[in-house]
């Protein structure tokens, strides 16, 4: 999975996503690749939920 992340170009705004996934809130996580993959875990979870990548991104 490292290799994933090494490649991977994350939306410059990913650092805006919060909440809580996996009983843990992302602001707080300060792992870098637990952070990049609980990003990744919101996003899914919230794009099934209906909510449009641009809310979950705060995009304006």
């Amino acid at each position: 999975m490292i290799p994933f992340f090494k490649r991977a170009k994350l939306n410059p705004n990913a650092h805006l996503i919060q909440g809580v996934i996996c009983g843990y809130r992302i602001e707080e996580i300060e792992n870098p690749l637990t952070k990049q993959t609980r990003y990744l875990d919101k996003l899914v979870d919230e794009l099934a939920k209906g909510r449009k990548m641009e809310k979950i991104l705060r995009v304006a």
